[in-house]
């Protein structure tokens, strides 16, 4: 016992911080702090030393807010505008450059979704996420009603947040 202790108290900061940059959501950060050291003592025997012990906990705690949102999509739409605003402005006072390493490659795989995209999801997601504009600006630009924009930005949504939730990127 004395062992997770020591792990909790060694990580449990940089796992949280991670967490919230991830998730925008302090309170969320913490609930899932505790889930991802959950999971690492379930899995404690899986872990080869091949990488440093904080690389190996952010990756779970990425994979246990992936679980969150996929078990939150089956009750309501999953904000795929949160996991694209999340950790877009990295502080430079992250602390550890393993956890600011694993943001830019939980973002960098976000954006190569979103590449994946066909058209026109992509294009109106970016339109509504990026440059905020409405959805009555977006069908407009299509000459559609602001009905079809609002429809297509969803199933690009959940296009984008069954891609994200079935990925399983490793380091």
């Amino acid at each position: 016992m004395e062992d997770l202790s020591e792990l909790y108290e060694a990580y449990a900061k940089e796992v949280k911080t991670f967490l919230i940059l991830l998730t925008s959501n302090v309170d969320l950060a913490e609930e899932l702090t505790q889930e991802t050291f959950y999971q690492a003592v379930k899995s404690i025997r899986r872990y080869n030393g091949e990488c440093k012990m904080s690389v190996w906990l952010c990756q779970i705690a990425k994979h246990t807010y992936y679980n969150y949102l996929k078990k939150e999509s089956k009750n309501k739409s999953v904000s795929v505008e949160e996991m694209m605003q999340s950790g877009v402005d990295i502080p430079s006072n992250v602390g550890s450059p393993d956890v600011e390493i694993i943001i830019r490659h939980t973002l960098i795989s976000i954006h190569k979704e979103i590449h994946l995209l066909k058209e026109p999801y992509r294009e109106i997601f970016l339109l509504r996420t990026s440059i905020n504009l409405s959805f009555k600006e977006i069908g407009e630009i299509f000459d559609k009603s602001e009905n079809w924009a609002r429809v297509t930005y969803y199933r690009a949504k959940t296009k984008l947040a069954e891609r994200m939730q079935g990925d399983q990127y490793e380091m």
